[in-house]
């Protein structure tokens, strides 16, 4: 069986009003990054009301684009498309890098890697996590990726997945208390367990392709809203590289995960943020739709997606026109 690595991705955002707002200023970061794993082939963004987007690259090469409205609008929908070949470049280890050998490298990777290895607002280095840290290492084979591998696993059986369980600014402190999150909240556990052992670590966020949307002998199109966005991490091993690690679904298949943007945590890379004019209270909806971009054949699906909400009624259109 042909494994699928080139996907066409769907990402759409609606935010609705309750009253007119104007001055709106946005900041997204959607496009998939294009490096030695992936390549974008095509990105598509547009937004209702329209505007015309402006892109650029932040301190951690991730897309940004800005883009505003100042006329009063009650709808702001944002529409990304891309396709996606992803490429995997497995980094084969050189040799086993001992945690031993990592304690004499504490300094040496601080001043390489400060941002990957620093305390943040969203991945505090806190006491409570040292049981995590001490855990991981009985688990490891004494190898620094060992430890890394161990502790992700460690942070995937200790925590229930459990939207709703936390909210978007919650930190470390929060999830070890309701011992329950989503995968933003397992990925800030496992960076702070990471950078307390001197490992270098970042924040990925992206899109999980699910078995679902792997089966081309299905309708080929699976709409699985927010499950597709996802959030994972990568941690740097001296002498191998930079490997992922999933500790919400327990293991890392580089091929099923492809890369939006990183940073050294969520803060560093929301997909959409932005401020608006106005006293209105707002309501957020997102569609993700991820499918593969060609057949067992190798021909290419050219067919519309439809992940998407649904359209704005013709009245509000009319308002928007106003």
């Amino acid at each position: 069986m042909n494994v699928m690595n080139r996907y066409r991705l769907a990402h759409v955002t609606q935010f609705s009003y309750d009253g007119p707002v104007s001055e709106s200023y946005n900041e997204l970061r959607l496009r998939p990054r294009h490096d030695e794993s992936q390549s974008c082939l095509s990105f598509r963004l547009t937004t209702t009301p329209s505007s015309r987007p402006a892109a650029h690259l932040d301190y951690f090469d991730n897309w940004v684009h800005q883009f505003h409205i100042l006329p009063e609008h009650r709808h702001l929908r944002v529409e990304s498309e891309a396709v996606v070949l992803v490429h995997p470049m497995i980094p084969r280890p050189l040799r086993d890098f001992s945690l031993a050998e990592l304690d004499q490298s504490r300094n040496a990777l601080m001043d390489e890697h400060f941002d990957w290895l620093s305390a943040t607002k969203y991945c505090p280095l806190l006491p409570a996590l040292n049981d995590f840290v001490t855990e991981s290492e009985r688990r490891g084979d004494g190898s620094a990726r060992g430890f890394a591998e161990a502790a992700s696993l460690v942070v995937h059986e200790s925590f229930t997945y459990k939207p709703g369980a936390t909210h978007v600014h919650s930190s470390v402190q929060d999830c070890l208390e309701t011992r329950a999150g989503v995968c933003q909240d397992f990925s800030h556990i496992l960076l702070s367990i990471l950078r307390m052992r001197g490992l270098p670590a970042r924040y990925v966020s992206g899109y999980l392709i699910t078995g679902e949307a792997l089966d081309t002998q299905s309708s080929m199109e699976r709409v699985i809203g927010g499950q597709a966005s996802h959030a994972w991490v990568q941690v740097y091993i001296p002498e191998t590289g930079w490997i992922g690690l999933d500790p919400t679904a327990g293991r890392f298949e580089e091929v099923r995960h492809i890369l939006v943007a990183r940073g050294r945590d969520y803060g560093d890379v929301p997909p959409v943020r932005g401020v608006y004019k106005g006293h209105a209270g707002q309501s957020l909806s997102v569609d993700v739709l991820v499918r593969p971009a060609v057949n067992e054949e190798g021909a290419e699906l050219l067919q519309e997606t439809s992940a998407t909400p649904a359209p704005l009624r013709d009245e509000d259109q009319q308002q928007q026109q106003q």
